[in-house]
């Protein structure tokens, strides 16, 4: 017979899709069928999800982009999605549905509310997002990749940490070098396109260094597309060896190797550090809503893993000297690598899986 079926949605940012990944890889070695409900933004994540795994498309929209004409659809985009997903519901009943934010999973769970079906939503940050706050209240069970995470009144949440994807899980915990007198790897991400002020400093930042340091730089740099010619003159006029790229399949790789790792504070990056264990230098995206990443970040710094530069402070003055001050001590940079791994959370998809088994238990009884 087929296995229970698990309806998973999520929105089409690498936050949402690599826990949903997460989930579905430990749901599909359980022997159940797993659905991804996506937009086509998210469709461009699966390439890693089990190959057992039906993508489906849905239809849905956001008031936050486009012009009067576009947002005035969105109702009647977000109803043909809902309409859409009642129906597939109806054929093919899920056991549970699970939403991990953003605007595509509003049919799913709609639908799923409709029908009475189990459900539940997780939340990777630290403050709710628009959508999982619009929902909290109408779900089963509320999964929290960050504690405290507020919760609107009513609303109950359960911690869990954030699902990491198998390929860090495998590189967990993986012995850290210490910087010192050899060539050492500088890890910068921005988030799934890198962020452009990250490469309007941080070259900048690295030329400031001294020559002695600057020399043993090994740089892998994530930027923008639009960002990366300026990104590689300017590494190339400091003479720092630096590769620069829009997107990185190998981070997992690259940041087991990494001495220091410079990035923005999105939950599954902090996730990722966190579960390697790696000294980090945050950059909170400061137009993120609910300032949610200064939040996520919170707990790293407060374990002593990390330091975080708001983007109001962010100079390269000043991010010359954090990077100074962790290479330059190694006793000081490995005692940080080993607060990340502190702080880290290695069985948050194993915590999850369990939330969603005893959400189909009670439904069978």
């Amino acid at each position: 017979m087929a296995g229970p079926l698990l309806l998973i949605a999520a929105g089409g940012t690498g936050g949402h899709m690599f826990p949903a990944q997460a989930l579905a890889e430990a749901m599909v070695a359980k022997g159940w069928r797993v659905k991804l409900s996506t937009d086509a933004r998210g469709a461009r994540y699966t390439g890693a999800f089990p190959k057992t795994v039906t993508v489906e498309e849905v239809s849905s929209a956001t008031f936050a982009r486009g012009g009067i004409a576009a947002k005035a659809l969105v109702p009647f985009r977000i109803a043909g999605g809902v309409a859409g997903a009642v129906a597939a519901m109806r054929r093919d009943r899920p056991a549970v549905v699970v939403g991990f934010g953003g605007y595509p999973t509003i049919p799913a769970l709609t639908a799923a509310t409709i029908l009475r079906l189990p459900r539940m939503i997780h939340e990777q940050n630290g403050v709710l997002g628009r959508v999982n706050r619009l929902f909290a209240t109408r779900v089963d069970a509320i999964a929290c990749g960050i504690w405290p995470t507020g919760l609107p009144q009513g609303a109950k949440g359960s911690f869990t940490g954030n699902p990491v994807r198998a390929a860090i899980l495998e590189r967990a915990a993986a012995p850290y070098i210490a910087p010192g007198d050899y060539p050492m790897s500088l890890l910068v991400i921005g988030g799934s396109q890198g962020a452009r002020i990250l490469s309007d400093v941080v070259p900048e930042a690295l030329a400031a260094l001294p020559e002695g340091l600057r020399a043993n730089l090994r740089v892998a740099h994530q930027a923008r597309a639009e960002d990366q010619a300026r990104a590689v003159e300017a590494y190339a006029k400091a003479g720092i060896r630096a590769e620069v790229e829009p997107f990185f399949t190998d981070i997992p790789r690259r940041l087991s190797e990494a001495q220091l790792v410079i990035s923005r504070s999105g939950a599954s990056s902090v996730a990722d550090i966190a579960i390697i264990g790696r000294p980090a230098i945050l950059i909170p995206f400061a137009a993120a809503a609910g300032d949610h990443q200064t939040a996520n970040a919170r707990g790293l710094v407060d374990a002593g893993a990390a330091v975080v530069i708001p983007e109001t402070r962010l100079d390269a003055a000043a991010l010359a000297g954090h990077v100074a001050a962790i290479l330059e001590n190694p006793k000081g940079a490995t005692a940080m690598a080993s607060a990340a791994l502190g702080y880290g959370t290695p069985d948050a998809t194993d915590r999850l899986v369990d939330m969603v088994l005893a959400l189909s238990e009670r439904r069978v009884q």
